[in-house]
């Protein structure tokens, strides 16, 4: 019992994006990104990358349905699932991402900018009730919360990318 009581503490304490604090961290975090900002990994410009980031918002928020996955990525998804939301951990460098998410053409930093931290307003205002009940194209089913989470750490992956 006291073993879940524990993991129970973690759980509520980790950083997700129903909590308006952690929430207006990133989006302080956007303020800080210019097109001087340069990556550190990867192949996105910022723009693209806040791109690439709203639309995962989108699918979050529902607005936006991701491409069903193969059997065995989901299979292998739901095991991974369990080790990126177990912790406050980040995301690892370079990790494969959905074809819908990848942002090829060029975008206007300010206008993504605007358009990810409006979403991920949108996203906090709207609590578990406004989150999407569709499926992620890797991890399967998701609660609410696991969302919130993985939003929480998608976008912070992406800034840590241009070192904000």
């Amino acid at each position: 019992m006291r073993n879940l009581a524990g993991f129970l503490v973690i759980l509520v304490s980790m950083k997700n994006l129903f909590d308006v604090t952690a929430a207006n961290e990133l989006k302080a975090r956007l303020g800080n990104l210019g097109p001087q900002s340069e990556r550190l990994w990867g192949k996105m410009t910022a723009a693209q990358m806040l791109a690439h980031c709203s639309v995962g918002m989108q699918w979050a928020l529902g607005e936006v349905v991701p491409d069903k996955g193969m059997l065995p990525a989901l299979l292998i998804g739901k095991l991974v699932k369990r080790m990126v939301l177990r912790n406050e951990d980040p995301l690892r460098k370079n990790t494969p991402t959905a074809k819908s998410l990848v942002i090829t053409d060029e975008r206007d930093l300010g206008r993504e900018r605007t358009r990810l931290s409006g979403l991920i307003d949108k996203f906090a205002a709207g609590g578990p009730a406004g989150c999407t009940k569709n499926p992620h194209s890797f991890f399967g089913k998701m609660t609410p919360d696991e969302w919130s989470r993985l939003m929480y750490k998608h976008v912070d992956h992406h800034l840590r990318q241009f070192g904000v």
